[in-house]
């Protein structure tokens, strides 16, 4: 089976009662794939998601959260709290990466979270790996009482193998312990560090998912999906250390990998999460054997090659537009008449992550900004001038509500552009809540309008320019793909 399908069998065989999460790729079609099979729900942020899965934990019962790698941006408030806080039944979180930047704002790792937040992380290469990663993760959640992190790619979940199923455990999940708060906010890290974390660190040493091949004087460590590119190019004529378990790091299997060879090249993606935390011996991104992002087989063996030289040069072409190919708008969307009105104004505009997004590009060229999902209103009420903010209903509600809410508080001046399709049209289409009488009763200036109709929308914006305070227009139509 591939690699979405382990994940949807490991989840079915630890005994999960709900799954929450936020679509993007490329973790949609694993939320989607759980079918009737498991209770889940598109929570309307990353926050929220974690929140209901702590909520279900604290009652003894078993969840999941999934969220692509900058969800893990928004649930890390509640994330970093609770390693300390504790927690009762497990909880695993699938943070999926894209390395690569096919089809996100930025190209981070969700591996760093470990080291911030302090949980397990686990980093498999196959859907065996992954299957096995997801009952270990659930164990050691429960018996360290944090969440813990499973990373996935597009590669991982799409990759194929054979996965040996374990029967379902006869295991009765623990509810939160409340004993805990009879310790203070030091008290509770202090057992933490003092007992909690030297567990984690047990636990990583003694996991059979990581993998110690030692085959010469010449060594290679790897994570992820990228252990198995390395397989098919040594063919055993490499050590290979294979890592599963990337936080806390099994550091005595490391020292003693590194002891044994003369030289050791690091290969992950995306980030040198791994190599940064090793002597300076080892090779890899920061020495540049190996390139940041996507690996690919082809980038293990010009490193290899190049494995007897001190440091070795990466040929970096920053990508263009032209060279990838456009994604432009799509020729009948029926935001095209907003935004050309929106572009005839002369006024700074903030974007968002939805399908305005590719309204940044030619012909358009009609965005000065957009951040991240919800961020459009903030970033308006910082304009020196008053200025646009373009949102779509899914950022509104994700996030963006909180900008609105600021930007009335704090008297700000802006013209607030709700794209209201009533889906979340970038990520598949799924529904999202329906704000407009929120909207309307909290914002005097609130108007609804059809973008398509017969109506002088530039006229419209002018006006609302030139009043004082925060306007809303909501620009009510349907996505043609949906």
């Amino acid at each position: 089976m591939n690699g979405r399908d382990a994940a949807v069998c490991a989840l079915l065989d630890s005994g999960v009662k709900i799954v929450t999460g936020v679509p993007g790729y490329p973790i949609t079609e694993l939320m989607e794939a759980l079918g009737g099979k498991i209770r889940y729900e598109w929570s309307v942020n990353e926050k929220v998601a974690l929140e209901v899965a702590l909520g279900s934990s604290v009652c003894g019962e078993r969840s999941a959260v999934i969220t692509k790698h900058v969800g893990m941006n928004i649930l890390a408030d509640p994330l970093v709290t609770s390693s300390t806080h504790t927690i009762g039944a497990g909880i695993v979180i699938f943070a999926g990466d894209d390395p690569g930047v096919e089809k996100s704002q930025n190209e981070q790792d969700s591996r760093y979270y470990g080291l911030i937040a302090e949980v397990p992380v686990f980093d498999p290469s196959t859907p065996q790996a992954l299957y096995m990663s997801v009952g270990e993760a659930f164990k050691l959640s429960e018996k360290v009482s944090t969440p813990a992190i499973v990373r996935l790619t597009d590669r991982l979940l799409r990759s194929e193998g054979h996965v040996k199923r374990k029967n379902r455990p006869d295991h009765m999940p623990p509810p939160i312990d409340k004993k805990i708060w009879h310790l203070t906010m030091l008290g509770k890290h202090q057992r933490f560090h003092g007992t909690v974390f030297p567990e984690m660190c047990r636990s990583a040493e003694k996991s059979q998912l990581n993998a110690y091949k030692k085959m010469g004087m010449y060594g290679i460590i790897s994570s992820g999906f990228p252990s198995s590119l390395v397989e098919s190019v040594i063919h055993g004529s490499f050590s290979h250390l294979s890592l599963c378990t990337v936080n806390p790091l099994p550091q005595n299997m490391i020292d003693r990998f590194l002891n044994d060879h003369e030289r050791v090249l690091v290969v992950e993606e995306t980030e040198p999460v791994i190599e940064r935390q090793l002597p300076e011996k080892v090779l890899g991104k920061l020495t540049g054997h190996m390139p940041y992002g996507t690996v690919e087989a082809a980038d293990i063996k010009k490193a290899i090659e190049n494995i007897e030289r001190e440091t070795a040069a990466q040929q970096v072409m920053p990508q263009t537009i032209r060279e990838r190919g456009e994604r432009p708008i799509c020729e009948d969307c029926p935001y095209l008449p907003l935004y050309r009105a929106v572009k005839e104004l002369n006024v700074p505009v903030a974007g968002d992550m939805g399908c305005s997004i590719r309204a940044s590009a030619p012909p358009l060229s009609l965005l000065d900004a957009a951040f991240s999902l919800g961020s459009a209103i903030g970033t308006a009420c910082g304009f020196s001038r008053k200025g646009i903010a373009i949102i779509g209903d899914f950022g509104l509600a994700h996030s963006g509500v909180a900008g609105l809410i600021n930007a009335v508080h704090n008297k700000h001046e802006v013209v607030v552009i709700v794209l209201q399709n009533e889906i979340a049209a970038m990520t598949g289409g799924q529904q999202v809540p329906d704000l407009t009488r929120l909207v309307s009763s909290y914002i005097k200036d609130t108007v609804m309008i059809d973008p398509q109709a017969d109506i002088d929308i530039k006229s419209l914006l002018e006006e609302k320019l030139g009043k004082r305070g925060v306007s809303v227009v909501l620009a009510q139509a349907r996505c043609p793909r949906y």
